[in-house]
């Protein structure tokens, strides 16, 4: 929280006319954008749950972007609970601390969009629905379903947390297809009848309109020819940094090479990837394969629910560095020394990427005016104004330094007893090697007659 009031708020045209519609809800009763019927082109509950906080704590932008930071922070702890309950501890605690601090997350919840709010619906219904699963209750199933169709009431990118959903059912659920059936329609009951009830009933323009948006009308003009990599540009220059994509492929890379030591946490580590790929792979489709604009210059946003499976992906470099050594006792001594370098590159990059990420919003706070590109030509990109950048010896840096104290102090008293059994191991062999090198010898020269 520190961190996050240090920064922004940030403006641009898309948070004005959000505010207008949320504004529209409390004016009408409907989110109409600055006059009688002129309805925004968005679901609908992500506008009455803010006109909500504005009735309670006032209509203002300020107010607003306070809601946006709060379901930030509970997306962070969401990263942790889903992290801490498909890999461990260590795991979930790095995820939200990368998860909380990359520039795409501090500026989108410092931003009043929706986005934020969609992915913690979205996140919950995950969360929920991973117990659904493993206790094979349908009560869990609908609630989960009814938290997924909130989300979808509120921005249609709810429909990618589908992926993991379905991947882990079908790893984990039952296999009488009568079971699978009664779960499946528990489950999407409640999207059908929510989206009914606005689609069917308030617009009378049919369930199937909620998959209808005008961004997949506007085309790129003027002969403009996108590039298919802009949202690799996205990823490496602003939504992540290259640090913490370095510390996903090499998390992955771990994992595949090694995927029978670690194979109670591959299956994991494929839904995050199948999670990501699917994610930025539509994206990439509609913005460069289809030519549509927004897809392509809004990449912050179209790929937004892809950032906690980076995040879990990177983080789990914690738990697999702890594990590789561990593995050394029945290693030859040239396999000794490869796990530990490989343990050691894991927590360095691991590290890396959480100062790396320190760094940047320590920058972004600093900045007035940002351009997220994904690509060279101008106007290429996603903007934001910051009305109030901080600076040097000023009280919102200083608040800034104190949660970053605050954020490692913490994070090593959490993990203290995995970082005591990491040194442990790795300082073992080492000892080892010194005490092996220093024994005396066991030749004590020729016999004497």
């Amino acid at each position: 929280m520190l961190i996050s009031v240090s920064i922004g708020p940030f403006q641009n045209w898309d948070t004005q006319v959000e505010f207008a519609a949320a504004s529209g809800v409390i004016r009408w009763g409907m989110p109409y954008v600055n006059y009688f019927s002129n309805l925004v082109n968005q679901p609908p509950l992500g506008f009455y749950v803010e006109a909500l906080f504005f009735k309670v704590f006032g209509l203002s932008l300020s107010s607003g972007v306070i809601l946006v930071t709060l379901f930030g922070l509970g997306c962070t702890v969401l990263v942790y609970k889903i992290g801490k309950d498909l890999y461990g501890k260590s795991t979930g605690l790095f995820a939200a601390l990368l998860f909380a601090l990359t520039p795409w997350q501090l500026i989108l919840s410092r931003s009043f969009l929706i986005d934020v709010q969609c992915l913690f619906l979205s996140l919950l219904s995950l969360y929920v629905g991973i117990f659904a699963i493993r206790k094979d209750s349908v009560k869990l199933f609908i609630v989960s379903g009814t938290v997924f169709a909130a989300a979808l009431l509120t921005k249609l990118f709810a429909l990618f947390i589908i992926i993991p959903f379905l991947l882990l059912y079908s790893y984990y659920g039952p296999k009488n297809p009568r079971l699978v059936l009664s779960r499946l329609v528990a489950f999407c009951l409640p999207v059908l009848m929510f989206a009914s009830v606005w689609y069917q009933t308030i617009l009378g323009r049919g369930v199937l309109n909620m998959f209808v948006h005008s961004d997949l009308s506007n085309l790129n003009v003027n002969g403009f020819a996108p590039n298919y990599f802009f949202v690799g540009t996205f990823l490496l220059n602003f939504g992540l940094g290259y640090v913490l994509i370095i510390a996903t492929a090499f998390s992955l890379a771990v994992t595949l090479f090694f995927r029978k030591h670690f194979s109670k946490i591959l299956f994991f580590d494929l839904i995050c990837l199948i999670t990501i790929l699917s994610i930025v792979g539509l994206n990439t489709v509609l913005g460069a394969g289809l030519n549509f604009r927004s897809p392509y210059t809004n990449a912050i946003k179209y790929d937004y629910q892809s950032l906690p499976f980076f995040c879990l992906v990177a983080a789990s470099l914690a738990g697999k560095s702890l594990s590789l050594l561990t593995s050394t006792k029945s290693k030859t001594q040239p396999k000794k020394a490869f796990f530990i370098s490989l343990a050691l590159a894991g927590v360095v990059i691991l590290l890396a990427a959480t100062f790396a990420n320190f760094y940047y919003a320590n920058q972004l706070s600093k900045s007035d005016y940002l351009v997220l590109r994904v690509g060279m030509e101008a106007g290429t990109g996603y903007s934001f104004f910051n009305y109030t950048p901080i600076h040097g010896g000023s009280l919102q840096m200083n608040l800034q330094y104190l949660g970053f104290i605050i954020v490692i102090s913490g994070l090593l008293y959490a993990i203290r007893n995995d970082l005591s059994r990491f040194f442990n191991k790795l300082l073992r062999p080492m000892h080892r090697w010194i005490e092996t090198k220093n024994a005396p010898s066991s030749h004590n020269g020729p016999k004497s007659h």
